[in-house]
C-alpha cells in the first residue's frame, strides 16, 4: 500500500503540473464571471428604445406619459430613501430637488404620500397647491410644492444626463426607453415608416380612436421582432390606463373596482424549531435552492475529476510508461494510486473554485452597488452542505473513476474511449435533468427511489439535502455507495491488469464481461495458477 501512496503522490504534482490542471482552475471563475458580467455590460451597452408614437384618441397617449413620470417619481423616492437609511455620501451626492422630495415624502403618512405622488404627477405650473393638494398645507410637502418643486423636480427629471442618472444609480424609463419627440405635421405613418427604416426610430405605436371600447386601429410597428421589451412596458402602462377609463364608464367607485381586483395573497410561513411559525425570509429561499447549486458544482467536479484520469491513464499507456511502472508495483496498486492522486488534484480544484465563490460574494456586490448577499456566504459554509458535498464527491468520484480507468486501461487514445464512454456519460446526465424535480419534492418518492440507485445516488443525495433526508436514508445511501464503489473497483482491477498491456485495437464489451470472470489469481495470458 506504500506503493499506491507514492504512485498517488506522483500522479498528483503531475496533474497539478499540466496546463489542463490549471485551466480547470481558472474555467469556473471566468464563465461564472462571464456569465454574470457579460449580460450587465451587454445591458448597459444597448441602446436606448427610441420611440414615438400618433394618438387618435387624442387623450392616452397624454395619460400614458403622466404614468411613466409618476412610476420614475416613485423610482427616485424609493432609491433616494435607500440612500438616506444607508447614510454616508449617497444621498448627498443626489441633487437637492430629489433631497427635498424624499425627505418631505418621508414626513408625510401613507396617505398624504400617495397625495402628494399624484400632485406630481400633474406638474402643476407655478408651483401652488390648488384643490387636492390644499390637504398638504403645513406639511414639508405642501412647502415644496409653493417653492416649485414640482417644476424643478420635473426640470431635472427631463433634463438630466443619462451618465448622471447611471452614476446616481437611479432607474428612470428613459435610460431604457427614450420618446422621440415629432412635430405633429410630420406625425404620420409615412414618416415614420421611413424613420423606422433609417433607424432613427426604434418602433412607434398607433392608437385607435377608442381604446376603451377595443383594440380596433391599435399598433405596433418595428424591424426589430424578437425584442419585446418595449412593447410590453408601454402595453402594461396602456392597459392601466384604460382599465381605469372603463371602470369610469361603468360609474363604479375607483376604490371599489381596486378593492375587487385586489388579489388574495397567502403570507408564506414555515414551522421553526419549536412548533411556532415563523417568518419566510429570503434567505431561506435561498437554502432551500443552494443544493441545487451544490449539485451542478459537484457534477463538474466528479466529472471533470474523472476525465482527468481517463485522459492520463490514456496517455501514459499510450506512451508505453505503464509498461515500466507495472515492473516496479502491482496492477491494483497503480490503480489505486492513480485513483487517489487525481482525487486529491480534483479536490485542490474545488478548493480554489470555493475561494472564488466567496470572494465573488463579497466583492462583486460592491463592485455593482447591489446589495450585500452576505447571507449566501452563510449558506455556502453550512456545515452540512460542506460535509455532504465533500462524502458525496469523494464517494461520487471513486465510483466513476473506478468506471473510468477501467476504461482508459483498455483504449490507447481518446478516440477508441468516447464509443465506451456513452453508457457511463448517460447515467450521469439523467440526475442533471431530474435536478428541478428533486429540489421541489426532495422526500419525495420520486426522489427517494433515485437516491438508492448508486450512479445516480450522489447528485441526487446532494440535490435533497435542503429536505433534508432523514438520518438513516444518509447511512444508507452511503453504505450503498461504498459497497457498489468496491464492486466497481474489484471489476476495474480486472479490467486493468489486463488491458494496460494490451495494444492495438481496444476489445469489444463482450471480451470485457469476460475478463471480469477471470480469477484475479490467474495469470490471464497463461490462465494458470500463479506459484
Amino acid at each position: 500500500m506504500n506503493k499506491a501512496i507514492l504512485v498517488a503522490r506522483h500522479e498528483y504534482v503531475e496533474t497539478v503540473r499540466t496546463k489542463a490542471f490549471w485551466v480547470g482552475i481558472l474555467a469556473f471563475p471566468i464563465i461564472i464571471a462571464l456569465a454574470v458580467g457579460v449580460p450587465i455590460l451587454l445591458e448597459k451597452t444597448k441602446d436606448e428604445r427610441t420611440y414615438a408614437a400618433i394618438d387618435h384618441s387624442a387623450f392616452l397617449w397624454q395619460e400614458i406619459e403622466t404614468r411613466i413620470y409618476v412610476e420614475d417619481v416613485r423610482n427616485i423616492i424609493s432609491a433616494s430613501r435607500d440612500k438616506r437609511k444607508k447614510g454616508g455620501e449617497a444621498f448627498d451626492r443626489l441633487p437637492e430637488v430629489a433631497r427635498s422630495l424624499t425627505l418631505a415624502w418621508m414626513a408625510l403618512d401613507e396617505e398624504g404620500q400617495e397625495a402628494f405622488v399624484r400632485i406630481l404627477g400633474e406638474r402643476q405650473p407655478g408651483g401652488g397647491i390648488e384643490g387636492e393638494g390644499s390637504e398638504l398645507s403645513g406639511t414639508d410637502a405642501g412647502e415644496f410644492l409653493a417653492a416649485g418643486g414640482a417644476d424643478n423636480l420635473f426640470a431635472w427629471w427631463r433634463d438630466a444626463p443619462i451618465e448622471e442618472v447611471d452614476d446616481l444609480n437611479i432607474d428612470l424609463a428613459r435610460k431604457r426607453f427614450l420618446p422621440v419627440e415629432v412635430p405633429e405635421e410630420r406625425r404620420t405613418a409615412e414618416e415614420l415608416n421611413r424613420m423606422v427604416a433609417d433607424g432613427e426610430l426604434f418602433a412607434y405605436f398607433v392608437i385607435g380612436q377608442d381604446p376603451v371600447a377595443g383594440s380596433e386601429g391599435s399598433k405596433y410597428v418595428s424591424n426589430n421582432l424578437t425584442d419585446r421589451e418595449l412593447v410590453n412596458w408601454l402595453r402594461g402602462l396602456a392597459s392601466g390606463v384604460v382599465r381605469e377609463h372603463r371602470i369610469a364608464s361603468e360609474h363604479i367607485d375607483a376604490s371599489v373596482a381596486r378593492w375587487i381586483q385586489e388579489p388574495l395573497r397567502f403570507e408564506a410561513r414555515k414551522v421553526g424549531d419549536g412548533g411556532a411559525e415563523k417568518e419566510v425570509e429570503v434567505e431561506d429561499t435561498a437554502r432551500q435552492w443552494a443544493p441545487t447549486a451544490f449539485t451542478y458544482i459537484l457534477w463538474i467536479s466528479i466529472f471533470s475529476g474523472a476525465q482527468m484520469l481517463l485522459t492520463s491513464t490514456i496517455e501514459e499507456k499510450s506512451a508505453r510508461i505503464m509498461e515500466v511502472l507495472v515492473s516496479s508495483v502491482s496492477h491494483f496498486e497503480l490503480m489505486a494510486g492513480k485513483v487517489a492522486g487525481v482525487a486529491a488534484a480534483g479536490l485542490s480544484v474545488v478548493a480554489s473554485w470555493g475561494g472564488f465563490i466567496f470572494v465573488a460574494i463579497l466583492v462583486v456586490p460592491i463592485l455593482l452597488g447591489a446589495p450585500s448577499v452576505g447571507f449566501i456566504g452563510q449558506i455556502v459554509a453550512d456545515p452540512g452542505f460542506l460535509l455532504a458535498f465533500l462524502v458525496y464527491f469523494v464517494l461520487g468520484y471513486l465510483l466513476y473513476a473506478s468506471l473510468l480507468v477501467g476504461i482508459g486501461s483498455v483504449c490507447t487514445n481518446i478516440k477508441d474511449a468516447q464509443s465506451l464512454m456513452m453508457p457511463i456519460v448517460i447515467p450521469m446526465m439523467i440526475p442533471i435533468f431530474a435536478m428541478v424535480p428533486v429540489s421541489q419534492d426532495p422526500n419525495g418518492l420520486f426522489a427517494r427511489i433515485m437516491s438508492f440507485i448508486p450512479p445516480f445516488t450522489p447528485f441526487v443525495m446532494m440535490n435533497r439535502s435542503a429536505g433534508p433526508p432523514e438520518l438513516w436514508e444518509y447511512a444508507a445511501t452511503t453504505l450503498l455507495l461504498i459497497g457498489s464503489i468496491y464492486l466497481t473497483m474489484v471489476g476495474a482491477a480486472r479490467v486493468f491488469r489486463i488491458g494496460i498491456l494490451m495494444t492495438g485495437k481496444p476489445p469489444k464489451i463482450g471480451e470485457i464481461i469476460r475478463w471480469l470472470r477471470i480469477d484475479p489469481a490467474v495469470n490471464p495470458s497463461t490462465r494458470e495458477e500463479k506459484p
